[in-house]
């Protein structure tokens, strides 16, 4: 157990300091910078914080799946962009700017919008559940708000300590992420292999292309735009995700990690194409 809470200690010291190193990268433009289009931040949260629900009240109600697996991809759904994404979209030649903006009007609109979508899906499924803005504001903040805001400030307060740091940060920050997800990995794997087999694997893959299409098709004209909105609209966040099950399904807290967790390895595979592509 003590193993389990070090490797979350490490996994959120590496969400700390990735975001923080886009931080160093980053300025209060570029953080602002969707608000600024509007066009654009309302088909980016109409993919992912309409579309994307929709689609997994769709899947929980024609898959026979474990509940665990229903429940994770319900409020995954609901959740926003992860800290993490970034790396990748970078890689694919997303725009920094349209990758930080999107990602803190994500963090900063999740506080109303996922309690609000929480409320909702309560009632098409006819269950009590609930997510209260506090919780999700001190999930965002914690790992979005709060290391973004100490890279930008260290950027301008020293702009050459920032310019050392930031990819060494980057760097120490994956290799905390491997670490971590490999004792996760490890550690679930019984769990997870117990969730294969009943159309899970199958239902996540669907889930995870089609957040693909839609925000590809719902990017805009820009290439750089269209492929940061396709892997922001197929990844959610694990942390909001869990907690908000957590605080509705005490009694299945391991189990709906072990789906979050499968529906990662699954998004990670079903990504390669596109990402080659």
């Amino acid at each position: 157990m003590n193993f389990i809470r070090f490797a979350i200690f490490v996994l959120q010291l590496s969400i700390f300091l990735s975001v923080c190193s886009l931080g160093l990268q980053s300025g209060l433009a570029d953080a602002i910078s969707l608000f600024r289009r509007p066009s654009l931040l309302f088909r980016s949260l109409l993919a992912m914080n309409v579309f994307m629900p929709l689609l997994a009240v769709v899947a929980a109600k024609m898959f026979q799946l474990h509940p665990a697996v229903k429940v994770s991809l319900v409020f995954l759904a609901v959740s926003p962009v992860p800290p993490l994404l970034f790396r990748a979209q970078r890689k694919l030649g997303g725009s920094p700017q349209y990758i930080c903006g999107l990602l803190v009007s994500a963090a900063l609109l999740s506080i109303a919008l996922v309690p609000l979508t929480v409320e909702l899906l309560g009632k098409i499924f006819q269950r009590d559940i609930h997510i209260t803005p506090a919780a999700v504001a001190r999930i965002m903040a914690a790992t979005v708000l709060l290391p973004l805001i100490l890279g930008m400030l260290i950027r301008i307060i020293a702009p050459a300590l920032a310019e050392r740091t930031r990819s060494p940060l980057a760097g120490i920050a994956f290799i905390a992420l491997l670490a971590s997800g490999a004792v996760f990995l490890v550690a679930s794997f019984p769990a997870v292999a117990a969730l294969v087999g009943d159309g899970s694997v199958l239902a996540i893959a669907l889930f995870v292309v089609a957040g693909i299409a839609i925000g590809h098709m719902m990017g805009g004209p820009e290439p750089a735009d269209r492929t940061a909105l396709a892997l922001a609209t197929a990844s959610r966040h694990p942390a909001l995700a869990l907690a908000i099950a957590s605080a509705n399904f005490p009694g299945q807290g391991q189990r709906v990690a072990a789906a979050i967790l499968l529906y990662m390895l699954v998004k990670a595979l079903a990504l390669i194409p596109y990402n080659l592509w």
